[in-house]
C-alpha cells in the first residue's frame, strides 16, 4: 500500500503541475497556447517514463547484483530505492545461503565416507573427493555423466539399477585392485538417489585374517593331536604284542608332538598378549652385548655343532627396554637361522651401533634363502615359505610375527634381505632414543 500510495502521489503531482502551467498560459497567453502546453506535458511525462521503464527493464535482464540500479529523480528515484533495498535483501540471503552451502560441501569433502547425488537419469550431480577415489573418478571432468557410464562393473550397475536398496552391497573396483567398498543408495526429494561408499578393505582383511587364523590353528594343532592318539591307539591295541622298543620309540615320537603343540600354545599365548595391548612391560637398562651373547650361547645348543656360530658386538652398549621381550625376539631370529641352514651352514649374530645412533641386531645365514615374493607377508601368523620344511624343523609360523610386535612396542623395525641359494639376513632396528652410552 505504501509503494502505490506514493506512486500515484508523484502522479498527481505531475498532472497537477501541468495542468496548472497549462491553465496559466490560457489565462495569460491564449486558450490555444494552453492546450498545446498541456499536450506537450503529457507526451514529455509519458516518454519520461518510458525511458525510465526501458532502463528498468535492461537492468532487469542481467544477473541481480551484476550492474547496479539505474539513477533518477522524482517518482524513479522512489521506485529504484524500493528496488535497490529488496536487491540488497536478496543478495544478503543469496550470500548466507552461498556461505552455508560452502559449509555444507567443506563437511562433505571431509566426511570419511564417499557421497554422490544422482539426478533422475542417473547422472553425477556431485561428488567429494573421497567417493572420487573409491570408485576412480574425476571431480570435475565426470559431473553431469552417467555413473553406469564410467563404473561399468556388471554388479555395480545391477544394483543401482534394481531399485532394491534395503541391505548394503560389497563392491570389489577393479580401478583400486585389492580394494572393497560397501556401497549403499539412499533415494531421496522426487527420484535422486545419495550413494554412499565406505572403504571396508581393513575390515575385510581383517576378517580374512581371522578366519585363516582358525583355519590354521584347527590344523595346526590337528595334526600332532592325530599323531599322539595314533600311538597312543597302538600300543593300546597292541600293548602286550609290541616290543618295548617300540612303544618306547611311539612314546618319545608323541612326546615330541605334545612337546610340539606346548609350543604351539605358548606362542599363541605370546602373540595374543602383544596383540591385544597388553600393559607395556617394566622396562629396565640392560647391557645389550651381554643379551646378545646369552642368545648366541642359546643358538650354539640349538644348532649342536651342526653349524658355524660367530658373534661380533664389539659395540659397548645399554638399552632401556624390556630385556625379556628383546631376548625373546633376538632368540626367534637366531633359532629361525638355525631351522632354515643345512649342516655345515654359517651362522653370524652383529650387534652395532649405526651412525644415526640407531643399535642393529642382525642374524645373518648361508641357508636356502627367501624368495623376493615372500617377504613382505614373513611377518604373518602361520606364514610360511615352505610348510613342510616348517614343521620338520619344529616352527609354529608364528615366531616372526611375535618379532615384529615386539618390537612395535620398542618402536623399533625389522629388516629383511634374503634371495634363494643366498641366505637371508634379519635385522632389528631400535631407535637412537633408546640407546644409553656407557659412561667412559
Amino acid at each position: 500500500m505504501h509503494t502505490v500510495r506514493y506512486v500515484w502521489t508523484a502522479f498527481a503531482g505531475t498532472v497537477a503541475l501541468v495542468a496548472l502551467v497549462a491553465a496559466a498560459c490560457a489565462v495569460l497567453i491564449s486558450p490555444l497556447t494552453g492546450s498545446l502546453v498541456a499536450g506537450v506535458g503529457l507526451l514529455w511525462m509519458l516518454f519520461k517514463q518510458h525511458a525510465h521503464l526501458a532502463r528498468l527493464v535492461r537492468w532487469a535482464h542481467k544477473p541481480i547484483g551484476q550492474e547496479p540500479l539505474p539513477q533518477a529523480t522524482g517518482l524513479w528515484d522512489l521506485i529504484y530505492s524500493d528496488l535497490n533495498r529488496n536487491v540488497r535483501q536478496v543478495m544478503a540471503e543469496r550470500a548466507k545461503l552461498g556461505a552455508e552451502l560452502d559449509r555444507f560441501r567443506d563437511a562433505s569433502q571431509a566426511m570419511p565416507d564417499g557421497v554422490m547425488y544422482l539426478s533422475l537419469t542417473g547422472a553425477i550431480e556431485w561428488i567429494n573427493r573421497r567417493a572420487a577415489e573409491d570408485l576412480g573418478l574425476d571431480l570435475d571432468r565426470d559431473r553431469g555423466a552417467p555413473v553406469i557410464n564410467l563404473v561399468r562393473q556388471p554388479d555395480f550397475v545391477h544394483y543401482l539399477e534394481s531399485g532394491d536398496y534395503s541391505e548394503p552391497f560389497l563392491f570389489h573396483p577393479i580401478r583400486r585392485p585389492g580394494a572393497a567398498l560397501l556401497v549403499q543408495v539412499i533415494t531421496f526429494g522426487d527420484g535422486r538417489r545419495m550413494v554412499i561408499s565406505r572403504d571396508v578393505t581393513q575390515i575385510e582383511k581383517l576378517e580374512t585374517m581371522r578366519r585363516d587364523f582358525v583355519a590354521n590353528v584347527s590344523h595346526e594343532l590337528r595334526t600332532p593331536l592325530t599323531v599322539v592318539s595314533g600311538f597312543i591307539e597302538t600300543v593300546l591295541d597292541g600293548l602286550d604284542d609290541v616290543p618295548r622298543e617300540d612303544v618306547l620309540r611311539y612314546l618319545g615320537m608323541a612326546h615330541e608332538q605334545a612337546a610340539r603343540m606346548q609350543r604351539l600354545i605358548q606362542d599363541l599365548l605370546v602373540l595374543s598378549a602383544l596383540e591385544t595391548g597388553a600393559p607395556q612391560p617394566i622396562e629396565d637398562v640392560f647391557d645389550v652385548v651381554g643379551l646378545v651373547r646369552e642368545v648366541a650361547r642359546e643358538t650354539e645348543a640349538l644348532s649342536a655343532g651342526r653349524h658355524t656360530i660367530s658373534v661380533i658386538a664389539t659395540d659397548a652398549c645399554r638399552v632401556q627396554g624390556s630385556a625379556k621381550e628383546l631376548h625373546s625376539a633376538f632368540a626367534n631370529l637366531a633359532s629361525n637361522a638355525i631351522r632354515y641352514s643345512p649342516s655345515g651352514g654359517e651362522i653370524q649374530l652383529r650387534w652395532q651401533l649405526l651412525a644415526s645412533g640407531a643399535g642393529e641386531f642382525c642374524v645373518s645365514d648361508s641357508g636356502i634363502g627367501i624368495a623376493p615374493e615372500h617377504i613382505p607377508r614373513l611377518t604373518e601368523r602361520f606364514y610360511r615359505v615352505d610348510r613342510g620344511r616348517s614343521r620338520e624343523t619344529g616352527g609354529t609360523g608364528l615366531g616372526l610375527a611375535i618379532v615384529k610386535h615386539v618390537l612395535t612396542r620398542h618402536q623399533a623395525e625389522l629388516k629383511i634381505t634374503s634371495a634363494p641359494g643366498e641366505g637371508s639376513c634379519f635385522c632389528a632396528v631400535l631407535p637412537a632414543r633408546r640407546m644409553v652410552p656407557i659412561a667412559s
